[in-house]
């Protein structure tokens, strides 16, 4: 098992801060005024980054999706038109949209890209984000639903007619005429008891956020018993910023300026908003400070000051090239193939990891063919 390192699309803004591009300040005379160094997530932008993604030698950038987001789908397919080889992690909420069509979604995509589609399995932890797109149910049935969601794709995608009766679907003659190939391969988060069931019995790749390596041992372990009884086994990767320069202090001096422009009351803001998520992962990320700036760093090279002020992926591998690199090595003996990364702002990071990090994994051997040279072809297996 070697490393697969993925980058980050931007899609919502880009820049030097962590505050939101839709997030506004207030001047000394209490006017409100746009947070300025924020770069909007237009086709140039994100060509650019893609563009030294690929030639960087990772394998596939993550694009998220929610309200404040430019659409996954539609703008990966623009993207893949200005790359070769680079793979598109796309992320979509299986509550909003039929099986049937996602499954044909997914089967167009791989034929106009020649399989450069994966596919990241959001189920939603908000309530009122999920109200937005006009779903109202409650956390755990939202889980159940994904649940029969998933079936439904996987049976459609066999290429003759499905049928599914459940709770939330009622599919008769389910049909990709077209199947994917290579079919892509499900990504799959999730920290809550409902969760668990529905990752083991259909992902492919179980993504976790950034936590101490101790817990991700333990959802590691917790997902393989649930899978073994399933009969399936699950791959395993970890959602995490970068910070990584020359020398430990100056990744750490970095780190620190990102915190510059945030005063106490808008970490307050953001916590109180953060702490009213459903979602159990983005409690956990919570937990891990406490709201506080004093003790930021959780475990070594683990930062935890993204999550002050933002959702989702909360930590971050700050330090020397060398350390990040032993941080990956650490999770990486765990159990954990896929690295899922990003950084503030996101062309400037891809070429501090790419030029700095992935040598490093390359000296150990923990990446495998191209993908040790910057620039070279990637050898990607295929999904299953």
């Amino acid at each position: 098992m070697t490393v697969r390192l993925h980058w980050f699309l931007p899609t919502g803004g880009d820049g030097r801060t962590l505050v939101d591009r839709h997030a506004y300040a207030r001047n000394d005379a209490g006017a409100a005024r746009l947070v300025g160094g924020v770069r909007p997530p237009d086709l140039g932008y994100l060509t650019q980054i893609a563009k030294a993604a690929e030639q960087l030698g990772f394998e596939a950038v993550l694009t998220p999706t929610g309200t404040w987001c430019e659409d996954a789908w539609l703008t990966t397919v623009a993207l893949a038109q200005h790359t070769e080889r680079l793979k598109f992690l796309v992320a979509f909420r299986p509550g909003v949209i039929s099986p049937t069509l996602a499954a044909q979604m997914a089967a167009t995509y791989q034929r106009l890209t020649g399989g450069r589609l994966l596919l990241n399995v959001v189920t939603g932890g908000d309530s009122a984000e999920q109200r937005r797109f006009g779903d109202h149910l409650d956390h755990d049935r939202r889980y159940a639903r994904t649940d029969e969601f998933l079936s439904v794709v996987r049976g459609v995608w066999q290429g003759r007619p499905y049928d599914f009766r459940g709770e939330h679907y009622d599919v008769e003659g389910g049909l990709t005429a077209l199947p994917p190939d290579p079919v892509p391969q499900l990504f799959f988060g999730g920290s809550s008891a409902a969760a668990g069931p529905v990752a083991a019995r259909h992902s492919d790749v179980y993504l976790t956020w950034g936590e101490p390596p101790a817990q991700v041992a333990e959802k590691i372990g917790w997902i393989r018993s649930l899978a073994r009884r399933e009969g399936r086994t699950v791959r395993f990767g970890v959602r995490v910023h970068t910070v990584s320069r020359d020398t430990s202090d100056e990744a750490w001096a970095v780190a620190h300026r990102l915190l510059d422009d945030l005063d106490a009351d808008t970490i307050a803001a953001a916590q109180a908003a953060l702490g009213r998520s459903e979602s159990v992962g983005q409690q956990r990320m919570l937990a891990l400070h406490g709201g506080s700036r004093e003790q930021l760093e959780i475990y070594p090279n683990l930062w935890a000051g993204v999550g002050l002020v933002r959702g989702g992926a909360g930590t971050a591998l700050v330090g020397s090239h060398a350390e990040v690199a032993d941080r990956i090595a650490e999770y990486h003996a765990l159990g954990v193939e896929h690295f899922v990364l990003s950084g503030y702002p996101h062309l400037e990071e891809a070429y501090w990891f790419g030029e700095g990090v992935i040598p490093e994994l390359a000296a150990r051997g923990l990446l495998e063919g191209a993908a040790e040279a910057p620039g070279a072809p990637l050898l990607v297996a295929g999904g299953r």
